[in-house]
């Protein structure tokens, strides 16, 4: 059974979700980044970077494996599965574009406006303006997609999905103050959390890990 090692934050919340989609056994191991638990040592073995999500497969592919960093879990399990990305072809390369873009752009960019706009206790109204105006061109951009696309990929629900819907949630939720605005101009972002949100999976996914 695969263990997985998460905390409740956008990037920590893929995971279950993934594990979710795909039906796989798995036990949760609750890793407290408010009491910097991240830093254990036994944790460092196995995600080298001191962050969650992470997870151990005692049935990897020759013997036991640990994966951390949230994209490489993603396409391991789909891998593992055979779920939620494409084999070959476009949609397969697709997903890997949109999932490449949520890890390098709306988790840093969003991560940042969070900090700035809502938890540092001194506000930088340069700061706030620098990634408020980022946040809303990575909203903008996926708009444009989604205008096209029922999912990020393609026709089919994939694991591009599953990595920015935590952010975009959170997006439209937590950063609402700052982001409010951008999303007003949004439908199709609007459409697509309406619809990913009512995946039974992802309401799962969503309430792990329960502290």
């Amino acid at each position: 059974m695969i263990e997985l090692y998460t905390w409740g934050t956008p990037n920590g919340r893929k995971i279950p979700i993934m594990l979710e989609e795909v039906g796989l056994p798995y036990t949760v191991k609750a890793v407290n980044i408010g009491k910097n638990e991240q830093f254990d040592p036994a944790y460092l073995k196995i995600s080298p970077n001191n962050k969650i999500p992470a997870i151990v497969d005692p049935d990897g592919p020759g013997g036991p494996i640990s994966v951390f960093e949230s994209g490489a879990i993603l396409v391991y399990l789909a891998e593992k599965t055979g779920k939620l990305l494409a084999p070959s072809g476009p949609e397969r390369y697709k997903a890997l574009e949109w999932l490449s873009w949520q890890v390098g752009g709306v988790g840093p960019m969003f991560g940042q406006l969070g900090f700035f706009a809502v938890r540092s206790p001194e506000k930088s109204a340069l700061a706030i303006q620098r990634f408020t105006e980022e946040c809303g061109r990575l909203v903008r951009v996926m708009e444009r997609r989604l205008a096209e696309s029922p999912y990020l990929a393609g026709p089919d629900y994939s694991i591009a999905d599953i990595a920015c819907y935590a952010w975009i949630f959170a997006g439209a939720t937590f950063l609402a103050p700052v982001l409010g605005p951008v999303y007003q101009e949004c439908p199709s972002v609007t459409r697509w959390l309406a619809t990913v949100a009512a995946r039974e999976a992802v309401q799962r996914g969503m309430a792990v890990p329960k502290v």
